[in-house]
């Protein structure tokens, strides 16, 4: 296998040219690289770790301060492969200060240089580390949240979460802190992704429901749930957890109950294209 068949599409965001217009008017072009240089390794340490659970990597995208590994899984892997492979980014900023340490006793860099780095590497862990989507921090928080919630619930409310932080602060730049051109234009671009995010989340839940269908998610225990018969299909996959496999049990008058399994229903609706049959409709069949 080559060096480019193993590495996934790297691609920079067009803010990340405006920042580096900026960087060559105002004269930090080496702050930048500097930057850049850490986010890469923080961006390979996701990586890596994604390729030891043998995951699918679509791309990766560097922009400032950060960058987002795109996969194929859409959170259907198992819960722990998710967090490992999210903080495998952040240590990767414990690797960078031991390096740091080693050129400063060695004298390999100057300390002005050796400076530089730690101040850039601790700021962009702690960015990185903050609780707003697509961010390691926010992605950390929606874990938490899908496993207590159904997985489209989870994905809202990260969503919400991260509009609002990022509104907060954009207007803590303005009007509390001194005002940074840098950090404002990064809190709007997290916001436009957010707001992006947000417009596009039923085709998000569609993905976590067709990988759902079409391959063997990672299944921890059987979680029941309790529908009406008069619910439609996409009432009852909002209640689908990531981890969880659904005997969906149907409430029908005078105390009637009929339990199916929810590959059923996905069938139903992927396959045999269902949309508009209610569960109880669907259940005769079954």
């Amino acid at each position: 296998m080559t060096v480019r068949n193993m590495l996934p599409p790297i691609r920079i965001h067009p803010i990340l040219y405006v920042f580096i217009v900026i960087s060559f008017v105002t004269g930090t072009f080496i702050q930048l690289f500097i930057i850049l240089s850490i986010v890469f390794i923080h961006e390979a340490g996701h990586f890596f770790a994604a390729r030891w659970f043998q995951w699918r990597v679509s791309e990766i995208k560097l922009w400032v301060f950060g960058g987002v590994m795109r996969t194929d899984e859409h959170s259907n892997r198992p819960l722990y492969e998710d967090i490992i492979v999210t903080i495998a980014g952040p240590l990767q900023h414990i690797f960078i200060f031991l390096v740091c340490v080693m050129c400063t006793y060695y004298q390999l860099l100057s300390p002005t240089v050796v400076e530089m780095i730690l101040f850039y590497n601790g700021v962009i862990l702690l960015f990185n580390l903050l609780p707003i989507w697509p961010l390691d921090g926010g992605k950390l928080i929606f874990f938490v949240c899908s496993h207590f919630f159904a997985y489209r619930k989870a994905h809202q409310l990260i969503v919400q979460l991260s509009l609002l932080l990022c509104m907060i602060m954009m207007v803590v730049i303005l009007f509390v802190l001194p005002f940074n051109l840098s950090a404002f234009l990064v809190f709007i671009f997290l916001f436009v992704e957010n707001k992006t995010e947000w417009k596009q989340r039923f085709y998000v839940f569609m993905r976590f429901l067709i990988n759902r269908y079409e391959e063997d998610a990672s299944i921890h225990r059987v979680l029941p749930i309790s529908v009406n018969h008069q619910e439609n299909l996409m009432d009852v996959f909002q209640q689908f957890k990531r981890g969880k496999k659904h005997s969906i049990y149907i409430n029908y008058p005078n105390k009637r109950r009929k339990m199916i399994d929810e590959m059923d229903c996905l069938r139903c609706y992927f396959h045999e294209k269902a949309h508009d049959k209610t569960i109880g409709e669907i259940a005769k069949y079954l």
